[in-house]
């Protein structure tokens, strides 16, 4: 591995510029001659490996007239992954010559976070690097902010990836993940006027100090040309890809410790570059556009993550980057196969698996098929052997329009190649359908990898199922309901395939490192093997009548809360007291996450302090966060009915004792690590039958947040451990709401509900747009629609009930503290090491 030259290790803008102090002590220190004449090495703070490292990158890399906090914290960064290199190139090494199977993880998202607090915990260098920064009298946690948040995921099914790569490194796993190297993260999220205002989310802005580029793995990806056949002279058919243009894919290594115990895995990420440049002699006539046109063509696909795919040109882009990376990660397995073992691919499907998240990289199953075939000379059948015996599917969602289809003409245009074989497929898989259901053609039509219905298009979870040896599901309803519903046919014939590992998250990052002061309170109460093993919590069960553990447990949430009050504070201009219930939601904005129920529920309680009806009230400060897609209109929509609600109550005198709302801007995975240790109340209230799982309902669980939620995603499974006490469940079930779907009339259950019309009628007038009239006229011809599949107003009256029993239970703060204890207990069942434990076990069979 070398080191790469990181695009620039200038300061981000708007960053403290304030100089950093000089230490305390020489640090151009000869460390032989330290080493020899130090009696307290290696445990003196000068000699240890840390130090000196540190020291040596800073006597080298900074500038001695503008050196700045974030040059020190870019030494930091490259001083901790120095430590790791020994162990990153001993596990490499041992994985490559092991005959053991090796996982790869394909996912087109990893929200990894900032890196340097979580990669300090693992390596066990917290302290070590606390003393070293101190010596120029800056505090680590300083040092820390000035990081970027990686701009390669969104929402949960990245954060997902990035917890699982944590447990698997934990776990003493061989799994690598796969990725890609956007150059812009998802957008910077502005609030401008209420509305949300999308920004290039530079986040390589100022390098990454963490990655190490590969060029010896770097391979080629074809795309575009035509797709020839001919036959040799013994007759066998054989296709060509021909005329294409191809983008090299550059392989950039990011390391993933283990949890102290010297495995550090691979994260590997692709980014896009041209064959060449430019090209000289456009350039020298004068067109410099065209000179460059297939440079910018190539590096477009690693350009930003997740392109607006409401144009054709932002659909052919997302289909370019997955195939881009599903081509390029099974190059480079099928490389470093043949480099270590040969062309002899009889054990290939024994020793590896290919875990797909999602559909995104569904498109290796054919790409693996051609690779295959087309470079390595394997016939059909032997390749499809090995293909279907690798492959592995984890599906997300249970919203048939999340399900990815590509029209054929794009596929065509794009991938003619690939094409042939995804038909060749679908081909011999409906014969099986054939024999399995004789004379029933429907079956055929609807369990066909190509939808002829309208435009031709490809099913990308249908090519999943069909080639994968396992399909699984995200949590036990989630999995039920693919089986009855989603993908009924499929279970049918396979029903061997279906299994279900509901999601988790990794307490590390998520409890360890985001909430510093609880993870001390529990090392001193179960001892510190909890971060390895979840369900040592457990035994917080027995201080839950401990009045001193419950103080300490009060102010330590307390004192979480005045640190999340401040970034409100900063960020939002809004004052959240301590000392009032603090109701959170943070995800996606999308409909079916219904914030717009939250919102109602707001606009109920700011109308009951308007009314009087403030005896017994709770004082709730109501936090909402997300992003809505830049072509997802209703999600903008209710993005600004959000900012507006929260002007009306923030400026309302009467408001202040009872109700404070802000929707804070730009939600990532740093701005959770402050929210979760301080939440009161977590909203998990999605449309039941709707959320595959959700992990954010885990983190905050996992904090000692009390949940809010319906009988959706893993909701049912945080309701069985630590039962309907600790819950406050509300809302249809996912069967009630199928049966309701016929005869909905959401004016009616408004005329019925008192609360609810006064809510509806009052966002009718327009005080919440006074100077936009009609801007919310498509939320609430939305609501009143019966054709509203997430049917809001339908669970509204039940959500209010639910939220006067959290305020009820609220007001005694010793059983709040103790339901809040036991949720942190009996989280251990959502740790990632246990869903990863089922991975292991269950599909990856390691």
């Amino acid at each position: 591995m070398t080191v790469p030259q990181n695009e620039s290790n200038k300061a981000p803008e708007n960053h403290m510029q304030s100089p950093i102090k000089q230490p305390q002590q020489n640090v151009n220190i000869s460390k032989k001659k330290h080493e020899d004449e130090c009696v307290d090495y290696p445990h003196c703070n000068s000699c240890d490996p840390m130090t000196v490292t540190f020291q040596r990158v800073v006597v080298n890399g900074l500038s001695r007239d503008e050196n700045n906090p974030y040059d020190l914290f870019h030494a930091l960064a490259l001083s901790v992954k120095e430590q790791m290199m020994h162990d990153w190139r001993s596990t490499r090494f041992q994985d490559t010559q092991a005959q053991r199977k090796q996982v790869a993880y394909l996912s087109l998202e990893f929200l990894m976070g900032r890196a340097l607090g979580n990669m300090l915990l693992n390596l066990d260098l917290t302290k070590e690097a606390e003393q070293v920064v101190q010596q120029y009298q800056v505090d680590l946690a300083q040092l820390e902010t000035l990081e970027h948040d990686a701009g390669l995921g969104n929402g949960g099914l990245g954060r997902l990836a990035a917890c699982f790569l944590d447990s698997c490194a934990c776990m003493d796993l061989p799994v690598t993940g796969y990725g890609i190297r956007y150059e812009y993260g998802m957008f910077t999220q502005k609030i401008v006027n209420g509305y949300q205002v999308e920004q290039a989310d530079r986040w390589l802005r100022g390098g990454h100090p963490w990655d190490v580029i590969a060029p010896n793995h770097n391979v080629l990806v074809p795309f575009y040309g035509r797709s020839e056949v001919h036959v040799d002279h013994e007759g066998h058919l054989h296709h060509t890809w021909i005329d294409t243009q191809d983008v090299i894919a550059v392989a950039y290594d990011v390391p993933v410790p283990g949890y102290h115990n010297h495995r550090v895995n691979t994260l590997r990420l692709w980014k896009a570059q041209a064959t060449e440049g430019f090209d000289l002699k456009e350039f020298n006539q004068g067109d410099y556009t065209e000179a460059v046109a297939h440079k910018n063509l190539a590096e477009q696909i690693t350009m930003v993550l997740y392109p607006n795919d409401s144009s054709e040109n932002g659909k052919e882009l997302r289909l370019r980057q997955q195939y881009f990376l599903s081509s390029a990660s099974l190059q480079d397995i099928l490389n470093t196969w043949v480099r270590t073992k040969g062309r002899d691919f009889s054990d290939f499907a024994r020793l590896n698996v290919m875990q797909l998240n999602d559909t995104h990289p569904a498109i290796a199953v054919p790409e693996l098929m051609r690779l295959l075939m087309d470079h390595y000379g394997l016939g059909w059948d032997k390749a499809w052997t090995i293909t279907s015996g690798c492959m592995a599917y984890t599906n997300h969602t249970l919203l048939p329009e999340a399900l990815e289809c590509w029209p054929v003409r794009m596929f065509e245009h794009i991938l003619p190649r690939i094409l042939d074989i995804v038909y060749e497929i679908n081909a011999r898989y409906l014969k099986l359908v054939a024999h399995q259901w004789p004379g029933q053609t429907d079956k055929l039509t609807q369990m066909s990898i190509i939808d002829n219905c309208g435009e031709p298009s490809i099913r990308m979870a249908y090519l999943a199922i069909v080639a994968s040896f396992s399909v699984n599901g995200v949590a036990g309803l989630h999995t039920q309901l693919l089986k009855s519903g989603l993908f009924k046919h499929f279970y049918d014939l396979w029903p061997d395939k279906f299994n279900n590992k509901t999601n988790g998250v990794t307490p590390r990052r998520w409890l360890a490192y985001s909430n510093p002061r609880l993870s001390a309170l529990l090392n001193k109460t179960v001892g510190e093997h909890w971060i390895e093993d979840l369900t040592l919590l457990e035994g917080l069960n027995e201080f839950a009548n401990d009045e001193g553990f419950l103080e300490e447990w009060r102010f330590i949430k307390q004192q979480n809360k005045v640190d999340l009050a401040e970034l409100i504070q900063k960020e939002c201009g809004v004052d959240f007291s301590p000392d009032m219930l603090f109701d959170v939601q943070v995800k996606r904005i999308h409909e079916y996450k219904r914030q717009l129920l939250n919102i109602l529920h707001v606009i109920h309680l700011y109308q009951e302090v308007l009314k009087g009806n403030v005896d017994n009230m709770v004082p709730r400060c109501v936090l909402i966060a997300g992003k809505a897609a830049p072509g997802y209109a209703m999600a903008k929509l209710i993005v600004k009915l959000a900012n507006n609600v929260a002007d009306m109550v923030n400026s309302e005198p009467l408001m202040r004792p009872y109700l404070r709302f802000a929707f804070l801007p730009n939600y990532n995975v740093s701005a959770m690590e402050k929210i979760c240790p301080a939440t009161d109340l977590s909203e998990q209230i999605s449309t039941a039958g709707k959320e595959a799982s959700g992990t954010g309902n885990m983190k905050f669980m996992m904090n000692g947040a009390l949940t809010i939620g319906t009988l959706d995603g893993a909701n049912i499974e945080i309701l069985e451990a630590v039962g309907e006490e600790a819950f406050f469940l509300f809302g249809m079930n996912a069967e009630e709401v199928r049966h309701l779907r016929s005869h909905y009339q959401p004016k009616e259950i408004i005329a019925n509900s008192p609360a609810l019309f006064d809510v509806i009628t009052l966002l009718k007038s327009g005080h919440f747009n006074l100077l936009e009239p009609g801007i919310f006229e498509p939320i609430i011809h939305a609501i009143e629609s019966s054709s509203e599949p997430w049917m809001t107003v339908a669970d509204f009256d039940s959500f209010r009930v639910a939220q006067q029993a959290v305020a009820k239970t609220y007001l005694d703060q010793y059983q709040w503290t103790q339901l809040s204890i036991h949720n942190t207990a009996n989280s251990g069942g959502f740790s990632s090491d246990t869903t990863i434990a089922a991975y292991r076990d269950e599909i990856w069979k390691i």
